[in-house]
């Protein structure tokens, strides 16, 4: 579903019969509660703030955190053959949104495709910021044809994703992807250049 700032977050919904004193169903209740594993995700900010890998405009991981988690997950990948990918996020003519909306908004932009982003991703995947307008996403545990579709989940995600402006309207963005597996030989350097 949208939140109220425009950008979208998994939700879980259950639903319940409403029954009148014969026992026929006369409407239903539905509970619509959010998906985001927000445990798992506040004690994740709670340790990203307290070792400064926070980017303080998008509240995701910055590119400390990214080079540090790339390196521990390249490790980890020789070591153990734990398989990760690597997805390269470009927000499409960002400069035309500042240029067109002003900075703030531009700001704004930024924050709500890293929140989508975010929000759209299993607990144990990594986003962050990589620098200006873009992200990198590290996602465990996958292959080729499902960073593919992770990718174009997200893609879809972002395109359907907005910012509300002062004046009622809504900016909307585009982002384009690239992605690679890690290979046996790869350093962090050599993953995020092929995935860019």
């Amino acid at each position: 579903l949208h939140h109220k700032d425009g950008h979208r977050v998994p939700v879980q919904v259950r639903t319940a019969p409403l029954r009148d004193s014969s026992g026929e169903v006369v409407g239903g209740v539905e509970i619509f509660q959010d998906a985001t594993a927000y445990l798992s995700q506040e004690e994740k900010v709670s340790i990203l703030k307290k070792m400064a890998y926070l980017d303080p405009l998008t509240q995701v991981g910055n590119r400390r955190y990214l080079e540090d988690t790339l390196k521990d997950w390249t490790e980890e990948f020789h070591s153990n053959g734990w398989p990760f990918g690597v997805l390269f996020f470009d927000i499409d003519r960002f400069k035309t949104v500042n240029d067109r909306y002003g900075h703030a908004t531009g700001d704004q932009v930024l924050a709500m495709v890293a929140r989508t982003l975010q929000s759209n991703l299993r607990s144990w995947d990594a986003v962050g910021r990589w620098g200006g307008e873009e992200f990198l996403v590290l996602c465990r545990n996958v292959d080729a044809p499902t960073l593919r579709e992770v990718a174009e989940r997200l893609r879809l995600l972002v395109e359907s994703s907005h910012c509300r402006e002062e004046d009622g309207g809504g900016v909307q963005v585009t982002v384009s992807a690239g992605g690679t597996m890690t290979g046996v030989d790869d350093t962090p350097e050599p993953l995020v250049a092929r995935a860019d």
